[in-house]
């Protein structure tokens, strides 16, 4: 579907799907919110908060399948190896999409306001995918967990396009996607980003919530989260809490929980991916334990 571009060609010259993928691919990347469906297990999640997340600010939804594919790929002949491997559990390139397009045909005959909403496909050099589909978009929805495709395109998404990312639950989702925000905050420039870039958001989320854990004597983390919300123009409530000797990734699921949030957002793994693995941080618990769509950015 996604094709390379036409070198100054005239349009009409070419097959008519070229230039139907052609059309697709312009919708996709100048979307608000797009759907990104590397893996089909969690591709009927992603589609459902990816709308949700469009339709809260009146923006363009689009949605779009990536993938590696070792006969596309400009690769050394290990990684191209490894993907090959894949084809065992996973199933082909080819086939792995054609289990997106199912679940995505489903999801859109079950509602005939998605009718005009098309998925674009981009296999080969998955980074290069990434970059190509969601370069523009304000917000990606796509999983962290799943196949090779899904890990590999959220780690592109964060370290290298660094892209304001909405993660499924790995449980259902109940809708109400902006009912209550909860910010985990504390002052550092990922969770500062995270909020800047999440503002259309916070702006018509019913309820905001600010959460500041283990807080300094002074209360500065109180103070820049006043000061912030602030600047721009939002409102919130702001609260301090202490972990009390649980993990502070525990105990923001445990506020998020008593308080009934329907959202998390957070700056996300503030000293990078690998030693995150390493030190089983924060980001990390989050993402493994939260039952709630989790909203970051790194």
């Amino acid at each position: 579907m996604n094709t390379s571009p036409s070198n100054g060609r005239d349009t009409k010259a070419l097959p008519s799907a070229v230039i139907s993928a052609r059309r697709i691919h312009e919708l996709t990347v100048h979307a608000d919110v797009i759907a990104l469906l590397p893996d089909p297990a969690n591709a009927r999640i992603c589609l459902d908060i990816a709308e949700d997340a469009a339709r809260a600010i009146n923006g363009r939804l689009a949605a779009a399948h990536v993938g590696a594919d070792p006969e596309r790929m400009v690769a050394a002949p290990e990684e191209i190896d490894l993907q090959m491997l894949r084809d065992m559990d996973e199933g082909s390139p080819q086939q792995r999409l054609e289990r997106v397009i199912s679940v995505f045909e489903f999801w859109k005959d079950a509602n005939p306001g998605r009718s005009d909403l098309l998925l674009d496909d981009c296999r080969g050099d998955l980074g290069r995918c990434v970059t190509s589909e969601c370069h523009e978009s304000a917000l990606v929805v796509t999983p962290c967990y799943g196949n090779m495709d899904a890990r590999d395109a959220f780690h592109d998404l964060l370290f290298n396009e660094h892209k304001l990312v909405l993660v499924p639950p790995a449980g259902r989702y109940s809708s109400h996607l902006l009912q209550h925000v909860v910010i985990g905050w504390k002052p550092h420039e990922h969770a500062q980003a995270a909020i800047i870039a999440a503002r259309r958001w916070l702006a018509v989320a019913e309820r905001v919530t600010v959460l500041c854990v283990n807080d300094k004597a002074d209360g500065s983390y109180q103070f820049t989260a006043r000061e912030l919300i602030a600047q721009l123009g939002l409102k919130g409530d702001i609260v301090a809490i202490r972990s009390e000797g649980r993990p502070v990734a525990e105990a923001i699921l445990d506020f998020a929980d008593s308080v009934g949030a329907t959202c998390l957002l957070i700056g996300a793994f503030k000293h990078g991916y690998f030693l995150e693995l390493l030190l089983g941080r924060v980001t990390r618990y989050l993402l493994s334990h939260a039952r709630l769509p989790v909203m970051m950015k790194h």
